[in-house]
């Protein structure tokens, strides 16, 4: 199952995202989102999961989504650190026992497993800004393995 990763889009959708996550079952965006318009937008390509981000005061969206995909748990929550989650975040982990945390804020690709749980950031995808990276993902979930491109823009 191939599964698109957005985050921190702050109310700019790239027009090459359609394209680039036709194909996948599901989105997951890790807040940030800006405008509730871009999950419409995303809605045309396939299911997604919206999670708020920081700046996202306002919309409707959750702080935290756990959502299964694939037989894996994910849970999707705006600002993660792997190494020292948060008290509530923590608990949270302990509670809902995911296999993939998807995160942004940082603005900085990551993936790397933690504690057994596999934390993954696509990276900053909002409007291009000089020296600024811009990527999304896609994991690609068969059986017991995933396996993650990160996508520039």
């Amino acid at each position: 199952m191939k599964i698109g990763i957005i985050s921190d889009t702050h109310g700019f959708l790239d027009s090459r995202v359609e394209k680039l996550f036709a194909g996948v079952a599901h989105i997951l965006h890790a807040g940030d989102i800006g405008d509730a318009m871009i999950e419409l937008e995303l809605k045309f390509i396939a299911p997604v999961t919206t999670v708020l981000g920081n700046t996202d005061l306002g919309l409707a969206f959750k702080e935290t989504e756990v959502v299964t995909l694939a037989d894996k748990k994910f849970l999707v929550h705006h600002i993660v650190n792997p190494f020292d989650p948060s008290e509530k975040l923590a608990a949270r982990l302990k509670r809902d026992r995911p296999d993939v945390v998807v995160f942004g804020h940082t603005h900085k690709k990551f993936c790397e497993t933690v504690n057994g749980v596999f934390y993954f950031n696509p990276g900053y995808s909002g409007k291009p800004k000089l020296g600024t990276e811009r990527s999304v993902a896609i994991l690609n979930c068969d059986g017991k393995e995933i396996r993650h491109e990160f996508i520039p823009l």
